[in-house]
């Protein structure tokens, strides 16, 4: 796998990374909150991105799908709406849309747990914290 951080791969990556980054974002507007992004209604503050590509042959893609193909995982505190998740989804594959992925190549995956299964601010519970941000929107 090509690491130069000049290369064709590595800005094509560069790019994918922001189109989430965009996509988690993207939305706030619409959602009333000027300090949250996307559906998601998470502070722009509060972000942790990690891109992970896979060469082709490693990455086992549904048929007719290719290397163009992305599944985005996102994990996150039990309770936004299915509004709100409808709006986030939307974001990310039209960002995404952006670097000519098509929308029937991406699917997102939202991995939900409890504010008490997260260990946050020198583990504490985040069930227990002022997270600065709604979650039940």
């Amino acid at each position: 796998m090509n690491r130069n951080p000049g290369s064709e791969r590595a800005q094509r990556d560069d790019r994918s990374a922001q189109a989430l980054y965009e996509g988690a974002r993207g939305s706030h507007h619409r959602c009333g909150s000027p300090r949250a992004h996307g559906g998601n209604k998470t502070p722009e503050w509060d972000k942790t991105i990690r891109l992970i590509v896979h060469e082709p042959h490693r990455f086992a893609t549904p048929p007719q799908k290719g290397e163009r193909y992305t599944l985005v995982d996102v994990d996150l505190f039990s309770g936004r709406s299915l509004n709100a998740k409808k709006v986030f989804y939307r974001a990310i594959v039209n960002n995404l849309g952006k670097l000519g992925i098509p929308a029937d190549h991406v699917k997102v995956l939202l991995r939900e747990s409890a504010a008490e299964n997260w260990g946050v601010r020198g583990g504490v519970p985040a069930s227990e914290v002022d997270l600065g941000f709604k979650v039940d929107v």
